[in-house]
């Protein structure tokens, strides 16, 4: 499973991990059911402790994203799309705010990152047309 951490990243690693593995089914690349790399096996592919990604796959549970079947191992837990619809706003809503007050605490103004962020809008709609 492809997911990269930063160190340099102030967010922990258990939930760079997590957040990723979230990203990964609301975008729709894991599906209901989907065995997930056991513990260990991911804990070797990143680098990290066990502790890290048992973890991270603990918060995914704990939150509803992936169920744990003893002996079996992790797997992607079913989100109908309405629910999907709305974790993917609400995770992007929460990135814009990381967004937004990494900007205003760097001195970026309120009407600088409106503008900003209509640039980059009116790309995407020039992009689909």
């Amino acid at each position: 499973m492809l997911i990269t951490l930063s160190p340099q990243n102030p967010t922990p690693l258990y939930r760079q991990i997590a957040e990723q593995i979230k990203n990964r089914i609301l975008q729709g690349e894991l599906e209901a059911h989907e065995s997930l790399p056991s513990i260990r096996q991911l804990a070797k592919e990143l680098t990290t402790s066990v502790i890290t990604t048992k973890k991270a796959y603990e918060e995914l549970e704990r939150e509803g994203w992936i169920y744990t079947r003893a002996g079996k191992g992790s797997y992607v837990a079913p989100i109908d799309r309405s629910a999907r619809h709305e974790r993917l706003l609400n995770s992007l809503k929460n990135q814009f705010q990381k967004l937004i007050t990494e900007a205003v605490d760097s001195g970026i103004t309120p009407h600088e990152l409106e503008k900003a962020f209509q640039e980059v809008l009116q790309r995407c709609r020039e992009e689909e047309n």
